[in-house]
C-alpha cells in the first residue's frame, strides 16, 4: 500500500517542531525532578535518546550507537509486554543524565533520523520490535508520538502545560498502529491465555483522515474491510486517544471529557480486543 503524501509532509515537518518545543520545555528542568512513577526527567531524555538511536540504526541498516549488549536480539523477541525489560536494559547501560548533553544528542540523532529517512524515501519499510514491519512514516510516527508522550510526562512534572497536535496523534494511528497491523506486526502483540473465540470487529473513526476497521479473529488483529455494523464503533480526539492507550488518560475520564464515543451492536467487547491490540501503559 502507498503511503500518503499528505501524511509524509505532516510528519516529516512536525518531528522537528515538536522536538524543539520539548528541548524548550526541558531546558531549565530540575534533572532529578520525577516525571512518572519509575524515571525523572533525566532518565525521560535518555529514554527519548534510545528511541531515537534505535531508529537511526533501523533506517541505516546497522547497530544502534548504544553500549547495551545483545540489544538486536533483545529488539527481536521483545514484545508489548517486554518493552519495559529492554528500556530498563537501555537505561542501565546508556548511563548519561546531564540534560544538555541528552539535549544535544537527542537533537543531533534526530537530525540524523530525518535525513536517513529523507534518502530512504517514504515506502522504504524497516523491521521494527518483535519482527513487526512498518514504513519509515510509521518509525517517524512513532517516535513523533513518543517525544509528545514523554514531554506531556514531563510538563507535569514542572508543571507547565503541554497541548498534543491532535493532527499530530492522528498520525500514529494511521501510520503506526494501522499500518504495522496492515503490513504484520510479528511477534509484537503475543500474549499468553486463551484467545477469544470468533471475531470482534472495531471501527476507528477521528477527523483527520479515512475510518478503518480492525478484526480479531483467533488472537490476531488484521485490517479488516469496512463493515455497516461492526461490533464497537470508536470515535475519538487523537490526542486524547493515545494518552489514553498509553494510560496518561482514563477511558471514564476520556468519555466523561467526550473526547471519546463508543458504540456499535456489541461495544462490551472493547476490552476484549484491547487485551490483544494493546500499547505499553
Amino acid at each position: 500500500m502507498s503511503v500518503n503524501p499528505h501524511q509524509w509532509r505532516r510528519v516529516r515537518a512536525s518531528v522537528p517542531v515538536v522536538l524543539g518545543r520539548l528541548l524548550d520545555l526541558v531546558d531549565d528542568a530540575p534533572p532529578a525532578r520525577p516525571a512518572t512513577a519509575h524515571w525523572t526527567v533525566a532518565d525521560t531524555m535518555a529514554h527519548l535518546c534510545g528511541v531515537a538511536a534505535m531508529g537511526l540504526a533501523l533506517v541505516r541498516g546497522g547497530p544502534p550507537d548504544l553500549p547495551v549488549p545483545d540489544l538486536l536480539e533483545l529488539r527481536r523477541r521483545t514484545t508489548v509486554d517486554t518493552i519495559s525489560v529492554m528500556n530498563a536494559e537501555v537505561l542501565r547501560h546508556f548511563t548519561e543524565r546531564r540534560l544538555p548533553a541528552l539535549a544535544a544528542r537527542l537533537r543531533a540523532d534526530v537530525g540524523e533520523v530525518l535525513r536517513a529517512v529523507d534518502e530512504a524515501g517514504p515506502e522504504h519499510e524497516v523491521s521494527w520490535l518483535g519482527g513487526a514491519r512498518l514504513p519509515v512514516t510509521g518509525l517517524l510516527a512513532h517516535l513523533l508520538n513518543e517525544l509528545n508522550l514523554h514531554a506531556w510526562d514531563i510538563a507535569r512534572a514542572v508543571g507547565r502545560r503541554w497541548v498534543v497536535d491532535p493532527a499530530d496523534a492522528a498520525l500514529f494511528v494511521d501510520l503506526f498502529m494501522v499500518d504495522m497491523t496492515r503490513r504484520g506486526y510479528g511477534r509484537l502483540l503475543d500474549r499468553d491465555g486463551p484467545v477469544h473465540p470468533g471475531t470482534v470487529s472495531v471501527n476507528f473513526r477521528h477527523r483527520f483522515g479515512p475510518e478503518v476497521t480492525m478484526a480479531l479473529t483467533d488472537g490476531r488483529v488484521t485490517v479488516a474491510p469496512t463493515e455497516p455494523r461492526p461490533d464497537v464503533r470508536l470515535s475519538f480526539d487523537p490526542a486524547v486517544f493515545t494518552l489514553m492507550l498509553f494510560g496518561r488518560v482514563s477511558r471514564p475520564r476520556a468519555v466523561l471529557a467526550r473526547k471519546l464515543w463508543v458504540g456499535g451492536r456489541r461495544p462490551w467487547l472493547l476490552p476484549v480486543f484491547l487485551r490483544t491490540m494493546r500499547l505499553p501503559s
